[in-house]
């Protein structure tokens, strides 16, 4: 098997995985069942990965670094606060959330797995890092009043976490506009804005 090959099949064994997570949860994903969604064998899963622990710690990193990309493309152009918006509104669990599916599941996971945990803290703090980085901005620029951007990035992040496990896990106990507006709320309180500047935030 080439490189290419090997490379190409190790990224569709990868996004199987992720997919299975979506769908079944980490419990439930097998290699089997991975292997017969690919139409390959069970040893060749095991060929790439080693461990079932190994190809879901790689699978978990590579949403996480593709989540990443996006981040990055997000904080690309614009003012501060239309990129934060952008920002805000890929974090928030909308639509049908299978992101969030995804590392709800992961965040359980990781209580009894250090590699996951690893993983999932990386890319926890890199979007806060990301946050906090456009609050300094938006007060270098003027368009922001806030005293404290990390404590700001912290606290708007930790809302649209906890909301998200309510609106996804527990569905029903909160609705997508309490989300929206309670998080219009919290960003205009913490920036020192008008709310009706924040009516595409998510």
């Amino acid at each position: 098997m080439s490189n290419r090959q090997n490379g190409g099949r190790r990224h569709d064994i990868l996004r199987a995985t992720i997919e299975h997570i979506r769908t079944r949860g980490i419990a439930a994903t097998r290699p089997a069942d991975i292997a017969a969604s690919l139409g390959i064998s069970t040893a060749l899963v095991f060929y790439h990965f080693g461990t079932i622990e190994n190809l879901i710690a790689e699978a978990f990193s590579a949403a996480a670094e593709h989540d990443l990309a996006r981040l990055a493309e997000l904080r690309a152009a614009g003012n501060a606060l239309s990129r934060l918006a952008a920002v805000l509104r890929f974090y928030a669990p909308t639509g049908d959330a299978t992101g969030w599916v995804l590392w709800i599941e992961g965040w359980a996971a990781s209580l009894h797995d250090d590699n996951l945990r690893k993983v999932a803290q990386n890319l926890d703090l890199r979007w806060r890092e990301a946050v906090e980085e456009l609050i300094n901005e938006g007060v270098a620029e003027g368009t922001f009043v806030c005293p404290d951007p990390r404590g700001a990035a912290w606290r708007m992040t930790s809302l649209l976490d906890g909301l998200a496990v309510q609106l996804v896990a527990r569905q029903g106990t909160v609705r997508p506009e309490d989300l929206t507006g309670w998080l219009h709320e919290a960003v205009a309180r913490e920036l020192g804005i008008s709310a009706d500047k924040l009516g595409a935030l998510v």
